[in-house]
């Protein structure tokens, strides 16, 4: 795996602070049976958004009604 710092200049603990991460979400990937999908992220949940915001009539609504996939 390579890893290339595009913008910047982190410091070699900040370096390693991000390849633990990267590391450790693939291991959590890779434990997965095949087939089966991780957790879902609470940030990219459609219903995190439905329950908040019910669009009603008027002259913006169409504004409102955006649902992300």
């Amino acid at each position: 795996m390579n890893i290339k710092v595009v913008r910047g200049n982190p410091t070699p603990e900040e370096l390693a602070a991000a390849l633990a991460v990267v590391r450790v979400r693939a291991a959590a990937a890779a434990a997965l049976p095949p087939g089966a999908q991780g957790p879902r992220d609470a940030w990219s949940d459609p219903s995190r958004i439905a329950a908040a915001h019910v669009p009603k009539p008027g002259p913006a609504s169409w504004t409102r009604t955006y649902w992300p996939s």
